[in-house]
């Protein structure tokens, strides 16, 4: 190389290391200006500097409590989320919620609204319905329990009474009732947790007949609102959630846990769906923890830390960032090649933090 290219080589080198700067330096000013909340966490316990690292990038969490039963009792997660949302209620918001498994019960239905009436008093903004509701909890006739059952009825004309949303992680990805393969961004997960990986379970519900109850409910309750958890179920197919946000004016959905499928998809398609529902799709992670910190080691601690900083981190640059990402992020069992998608200031000022607070009722 003479030198005459030499140097247009090295401008040319010294010119993107100076875009690439720029450009990086540009997005974080753009992170650090933006309010955050995480629709969909579990934050059982308070960490050393947690909430620094949520100053850092300016977020706030939902609590969401998750309550399943099983033969020996039916838990829930409610007393260390509100400790905690106690300790910090300028970082935290509450999400309570309930099971079926005593659904047999005449009382049912009045038991359980007393509670979440003590549970909503205290600080709960939402309740959250899981994937036992369809997938594993059955009445005495041994009927799986779907989200539209009757006799949950009460609960949903309470809960538009009360103005108070429903978390509604209903069916889990389709993938779930498909043969495990490498690729599939849930294999770890189904592989780990293989009671809820439904192909080995035939007489689980077919993900469609749960999708299809999870619609009933929806056109059936049109005041009550909806925050579909895992971008309803149907995270495969953006096309198949559009398909819903038209149907029903009160559904909305959030990103927890999904970012394999979603990144996956088309990049231009995945781009033109946040911005035409950009006052329906929240921003949310399903990150958390579940132990004490003094039950931990400090390596298991900083790599706590480590691990937020870095699916955030990720979130970010796939959002608001416009060039190829390699998607990384701890949850997904693979990372996936994909190009980010450059989303306008207003969206994502929406996505990230004003569909929330209107969710909530928040200021």
């Amino acid at each position: 190389m003479n030198y005459l290219k030499f140097s247009i080589y090295l401008s040319l080198c010294l010119l993107l290391s100076c875009q690439t700067t720029e450009e990086a330096t540009q997005s974080e000013a753009l992170q650090e200006s933006f309010s955050k909340i995480d629709i969909h966490a579990h934050y059982h316990y308070s960490r050393d500097s947690l909430i620094a690292l949520f100053d850092q990038w300016r977020m706030k969490a939902v609590l969401v409590d998750v309550a399943h039963a099983d033969s020996v009792a039916r838990n829930k997660g409610w007393n260390a989320y509100v400790d905690h949302q106690r300790s910090f209620p300028d970082n935290y918001f509450l999400c309570t919620a309930f099971e079926g498994s005593q659904i047999d019960d005449p009382k049912f239905a009045e038991n359980i609204i007393k509670r979440l009436k003590q549970e909503i008093a205290a600080g709960a903004r939402m309740v959250k319905v899981w994937k036992n509701f369809g997938m594993v909890t059955q009445d005495s006739a041994g009927n799986f329990i779907q989200i539209n059952d009757t006799r949950l009825q009460p609960i949903w004309d309470y809960l538009t009474e009360a103005n108070i949303p429903v978390m509604a992680h209903i069916a889990e990805p389709i993938q779930a009732w498909r043969e495990l393969e490498e690729g599939n961004p849930h294999y770890n997960y189904y592989k780990n947790n293989p009671q809820y990986h439904a192909y080995q379970h035939p007489e689980i519900p077919s993900w469609e007949t749960i999708i299809d109850a999870r619609d009933q409910w929806l056109a059936a309750n049109p005041d009550l609102t909806v925050l579909g958890a895992h971008m309803g179920s149907m995270s495969h197919d953006v096309d198949l959630v559009a398909e819903r946000l038209d149907r029903y004016p009160n559904f909305v959905v959030e990103t927890a846990a999904r970012f394999g499928d979603i990144t996956g998809q088309d990049s231009e398609k995945v781009r033109a769906f946040f911005i035409k529902y950009q006052d329906r799709v929240l921003y949310g992670t399903d990150l958390g923890n579940s132990q004490p910190q003094e039950e931990q080691t400090d390596e298991e601690v900083q790599n706590f830390y480590q691990r937020l900083d870095k699916t955030f981190d990720i979130h970010w640059k796939y959002f608001s960032g416009k060039d190829s990402l390699h998607f990384d992020d701890p949850m997904p069992s693979f990372p996936v090649e994909t190009v980010s998608l450059n989303l306008p200031d207003s969206v994502l000022k929406k996505f990230y933090n004003d569909n929330a607070l209107r969710l909530l009722q928040a200021n």
